[in-house]
């Protein structure tokens, strides 16, 4: 479904070239759910970036169903990171000066014209409501970011990044400001809507403890893939979503 093929990035700082990914290949399924992991500076959120069409490689090129959309025009991308693809990030990126339902709402209000909003409010409010009830916080709408938890803050992220039904969620470290227990719970809550809705799912993650929930673990070490194993399946001691 997602291919990387031949992926190389250098980052330039001032006359210093840091190169980050170096002919990196990888294949994600539909409907897996898959956990990128290495050390710091290994080249994940890079990876993640330019799956995503985020950022552009230098070299190499990035496939969507066999279609090349690495480089393909500055609207269509646009429309690909709106419907296609869904981002979740490790501080959430909410906006302070919205509440959790129009927060969640932000993909389609950034989607539509004026008019085409207005046409389409009530589908779009019932969808958001929808989400928010699958994970947990219908008593939190009105709420503004400050006023929740860092547990809720990342349900109204992954709500958000579900909002316009995309085809792959790429997550990028989404437990990685949260305590164990509350990581825990969020990433269970990624499993169960990639088994549920089928969505697939590229996780990027330092943290070992939390992989077993996925379907196959890809290591990185100095830009390129080194090993690529199914997960090792064993449950989470934590609590239940609604402890959170």
């Amino acid at each position: 479904m997602l291919v990387a093929e031949n992926l190389h990035k250098t980052y330039r700082r001032h006359a210093v070239r840091v190169p980050v990914l170096n002919g990196l290949n990888l294949e994600v399924k539909a409907g897996e759910f898959l956990s990128v992991v290495g050390a710091s500076g290994s080249g994940k959120s890079t990876l993640l970036h330019l799956l995503g069409t985020l950022d552009a490689p230098d070299a190499g090129r990035v496939l969507l169903d066999g279609r090349r959309v690495d480089d393909l025009p500055g609207r269509e991308r646009d429309a690909l990171r709106n419907r296609t693809f869904g981002y979740i990030f490790q501080f959430y990126h909410l906006l302070p000066e919205l509440n959790v339902l129009d927060n969640v709402l932000m993909p389609a209000y950034i989607g539509h014209s004026v008019v085409g909003w207005w046409k389409s409010r009530s589908r779009w409010r019932a969808r958001a409501l929808e989400l928010l009830r699958k994970v947990g916080l219908t008593h939190r709408l009105a709420h503004r970011p400050r006023e929740l938890s860092g547990g809720e803050m990342q349900r109204a992220a992954v709500a958000r990044a579900l909002l316009t039904n995309p085809r792959v969620l790429l997550a990028d470290e989404p437990t990685g400001n949260l305590d164990a227990g509350t990581g825990g719970e969020i990433v269970r809550l990624l499993r169960d809507l990639n088994r549920e809705d089928g969505v697939t799912i590229v996780m990027v993650t330092h943290n070992l403890e939390i992989v077993s929930a996925t379907d196959r673990v890809v290591r990185m070490v100095g830009g390129v893939v080194t090993e690529d194993t199914p997960a090792t399946p064993r449950p989470f001691p934590h609590p239940r979503l609604a402890a959170v």
